[in-house]
């Protein structure tokens, strides 16, 4: 490797958090055919009980679990300074859901999760996390 060749970025990570186990295991598999690091919980308690927290990528979190929905897990991590982007699936939310999504930021995609909406969102959440090359490290 020459001295001016630089170390790949490691794949962005994702992490999922859903109660449906069997919905867990489908976004992994995909996900990682798209090159993302793929951690997924299936409840918040797991979530939250990481003690720390890839500081590159997005959280892709279920509105409806029980112990605790999705956007008071994305307000208790942004609470411990997690700042990774948060998509919210939940399917046919309410119009407070949406308000309170959309007022912390948080995109909505409904379920069930048809075509590539949830890969675009992906996409477009890392999107706006990026850097400029200008600010890049070199």
């Amino acid at each position: 490797m020459s001295p001016n060749s630089q170390i790949p970025s490691p794949p962005p990570a994702v992490l999922v958090v859903d109660d449906d186990s069997a919905l867990c295991a489908a976004l992994s598999f995909s996900l990682q055919i798209e090159n993302y690091a793929v951690q997924t919980y299936t409840c918040a308690a797991d979530l939250l009980a990481e003690k720390e927290v890839p500081r590159h990528g997005c959280m892709v979190v279920d509105y409806k679990m029980p112990d605790m929905n999705g956007l008071d897990l994305v307000a208790r991590l942004r609470e411990r300074g997690v700042t990774l982007p948060a998509i919210l699936i939940t399917g046919s939310p309410p119009e407070a859901v949406r308000r309170r999504a959309a007022q912390a930021g948080i995109t909505v995609v409904e379920k069930p999760l048809f075509g590539d909406s949830l890969a675009e969102a992906i996409r477009a959440a890392l999107a706006r996390t990026e850097k400029p090359d200008t600010e890049k490290d070199h």
